[in-house]
């Protein structure tokens, strides 16, 4: 039996499909009850800040997928807690979504740190930004077909979700990858203007893109996260380093296919926007 932890997110949903489609057990674990739910489906409601509540989810499970959120994170040094849970739990493996940025510098390492120290097999994960994540701007584009952001032309090699999931899906099947590391990239670097352009073709209609200034910004993402977060993200997205702007060959390596573009994806997510 494979359990994968935030299963209602973007990530999560299509990982549960493709290992169900694999013809696996899988146990969904979330904080929130799902509305619905595939057939076949056991859910878990758990909290990873309140790591016991994990251990019902994990009684005959072989390996874990393990997405963090940032509420978590906030909680500071209790992935340990959890880790122990899952060792004393009986599951062999896990498989961590991380980040792009741990192998740059620009993130902190601590979760793939402790992932390191439990004792687990693992496999870390390491995408970049997620195609996804321009679902934000889809209320704009309802209402305004606009799009709103900063450094317009600073391009990066966003991901697909539904590549994240695949990928996580063989590295939990497939004991292969135990102690291997995938950095998971689309297949070119894509700026938010270019964003702009192929929601415009998904939707069929022209969409305008407003090129923020780093205050505006700032002051936008200020509403949300923390100020300090909010300077960090902005330092990424007007200055990457390098290794954030690399494209990797690792989602082909695995999957045997290239990754996805962001047209594709806009193309098939284009409700959203319309």
């Amino acid at each position: 039996m494979i359990v994968v932890t935030g299963a209602t997110g973007n990530v999560g949903r299509p990982l549960v499909r493709e290992l169900l489609a694999a013809g696996e057990r899988v146990t969904a674990v979330s904080r929130r009850s799902p509305r619905e739910s595939p057939a076949g489906l056991r859910h878990h409601q758990a909290d990873l800040a309140a790591p016991q509540t994990l251990k019902p989810a994990l009684d005959g499970a072989e390996a874990l997928f393990l997405l963090t959120s940032g509420d978590f994170v906030a909680h500071g040094g209790i992935l340990d807690d959890v880790l122990e849970v899952v060792r004393t739990g009986g599951v062999r493996r896990v498989v961590l979504l991380s980040s792009q940025g741990v192998a740059t510098g620009d993130h902190p390492s601590e979760l793939e740190d402790a992932v390191r120290r439990s004792g687990l097999e693992w496999t870390m994960l390491r995408p970049g930004g997620f195609h996804s994540n321009t679902l934000q701007w889809a209320d704009a584009v309802r209402e305004q077909r606009t799009v709103a952001a900063p450094f317009g032309d600073v391009a990066l090699p966003i991901v697909d979700p539904e590549d994240i999931a695949q990928v996580a899906a063989v590295a939990l099947r497939d004991p292969g990858h135990a102690g291997r590391v995938h950095e998971l990239t689309g297949p070119a670097p894509v700026s938010p203007r270019q964003q702009t352009a192929a929601i415009a073709d998904a939707v069929g209609e022209p969409v305008r893109f407003v090129e923020q200034t780093r205050g505006e910004a700032r002051a936008e993402m200020a509403r949300f996260m923390p100020e300090p977060i909010a300077d960090a993200t902005l330092d990424i997205l007007g200055d990457p380093s390098p290794g954030l702007r690399r494209v990797s060959p690792d989602v082909e390596r695995v999957l045997g296919r290239p990754p996805r573009t962001f047209a594709d994806w806009a193309s098939r997510n284009a409700s959203a926007f319309r």
